[in-house]
């Protein structure tokens, strides 16, 4: 079975950290399912909702160049379903509405090889996407420092 961004498939939770869950693939691959992409309501704690051993179903929401599979878990189910706040569409201006988004641009986080669409690509969709991929890269900045690695190859001699 080819592991393709799109894919649903289950998997073991093998690793929690503060910023996700590393989950075991078929394959003898895995990948990370980001604080983000746990559930549709915040999640402060992710040992609140996973813990380590626990079969998941995963969608692959992304393969990065260096072959880093993303994973979500709230995107198995479609979104639960919102109350419309009160006086929504009432205002058209003035006042804590948001305007219109105006321009293009690409969804994609900077880095990514296969992202899959998602609908409705919105403001606040593509934030949440930076917000992902910029934790992403801080955690494993982090880590190759704590290491006491030199990511270009310089330093003392």
């Amino acid at each position: 079975m080819e592991l393709g961004v799109g894919a649903i498939v289950d998997g073991k939770v093998t690793g929690i950290t503060k910023f996700g869950a590393f989950v075991a693939l078929p394959e003898g691959k895995s990948g990370l399912v980001h604080i983000s992409e746990i559930a549709y309501s915040y999640v402060n704690e992710v040992s609140d909702h996973l813990h380590e051993g626990q079969e998941v179903k995963v969608k692959i929401i992304g393969i990065d160049q260096s072959n880093r599979i993303n994973l979500s878990i709230k995107q198995v189910e479609p979104p639960p379903q919102r109350t419309p706040r009160q006086g929504a569409g009432q205002r058209q201006s003035g006042g804590g509405g948001r305007p219109p988004r105006q321009g293009g641009g690409s969804s994609r986080p900077m880095g990514f090889v296969h992202q899959a669409p998602k609908e409705p690509t919105d403001f606040e969709d593509r934030l949440k996407q930076f917000m992902q991929s910029s934790d992403s890269k801080l955690s494993e900045l982090r880590y190759i420092e704590k290491k006491g690695g030199n990511r270009r190859g310089g330093g003392r001699r």
